[in-house]
């Protein structure tokens, strides 16, 4: 008896491992969006139309790592003059633990006139890394605990409760980019009413905080302002450059949680 008891202790401890390898490190509440999103902006210099932005989320579950996710697409193209200018087709994925809300696999294949980058990056965070392949070069970064890829980390600020969260309280994100682990920070400004194509509509203020650089007009230079409801979709966002300022405006929406209450 005393065996058979060991061995079911030690049987159970073994299923206990592998049953671990396959939790996530955290469960996130996510009543803001679900599969079949699709979100469309336009970017705009002034009066001129610069490029055009999507966001969908497949309606269909992935199955990455062993562990379900939302698979996340996120394009970007520049149109009329500026696509003459600066011609710009990007493709960036990720597939995000429906559970975890974390990043199980991110992609990108980046064209920018006659630059073109592909890479493809797997987390494994139950050890704490992330794997990143570039052509046929593959390179293995040690990362913190719940790290996010940047579409990620902004499906992960949809989920927070900003009830909680004071104004000027910045929110820390850690993020997995370009071979480096960084922290995306987030200010929040407040409430807040706007007009838009649609209608007004109460929002919140965020305040992305990029360090100091030649293209961006300070640290505070990109401002966000996101659905006041349960979606927290952005509905406007605002970049100061050196010389003028970028914007850009929702364009269209499907399948959210919840109507946008538009007056």
């Amino acid at each position: 008896m005393k065996r058979l008891t060991i061995a079911l202790i030690a049987v159970l401890s073994l299923a206990a491992i592998a049953f671990k390898q396959f939790e996530p490190n955290r469960v996130i509440v996510n009543n803001s969006f679900s599969f079949g999103e699709k979100v469309e902006y336009r970017v705009h210099y002034g009066f001129i139309n610069a490029a055009e932005a999507k966001v969908e989320i497949a309606r269909n579950l992935s199955v990455v790592n062993n562990r379900p996710c939302y698979k996340i697409n996120v394009t970007g193209r520049t149109v009329g003059a500026f696509d003459l200018i600066s011609r710009v087709r990007d493709n960036w994925r990720s597939y995000v633990d429906t559970v975890a809300i974390v990043p199980q696999m991110f992609y990108r294949n980046i064209q920018e006139n006659k630059y073109r980058k592909e890479e493809t990056v797997v987390f494994n965070h139950d050890r704490d890394q992330a794997v990143s392949t570039i052509k046929e070069e593959t390179k293995t970064f040690k990362t913190p605990n719940n790290i996010h890829d940047i579409i990620s980390g902004y499906f992960f600020l949809r989920t927070i409760n900003f009830e909680k969260v004071a104004e000027g309280e910045v929110i820390e994100v850690p993020t997995f980019f370009d071979g480096e682990v960084y922290k995306l920070r987030i200010r929040f400004v407040g409430k807040d009413v706007i007009k838009t194509k649609f209608g007004k509509i109460k929002v919140l203020r965020l305040n992305p905080l990029i360090p100091d650089n030649k293209l961006f007009k300070g640290e505070g230079a990109v401002k966000l302002w996101v659905s006041d409801d349960i979606n927290r979709i952005p509905l406007k966002a605002e970049v100061e450059l050196a010389i003028g300022s970028l914007e850009m405006d929702i364009k269209s929406v499907k399948n959210l949680q919840k109507e946008l209450a538009w007056y």
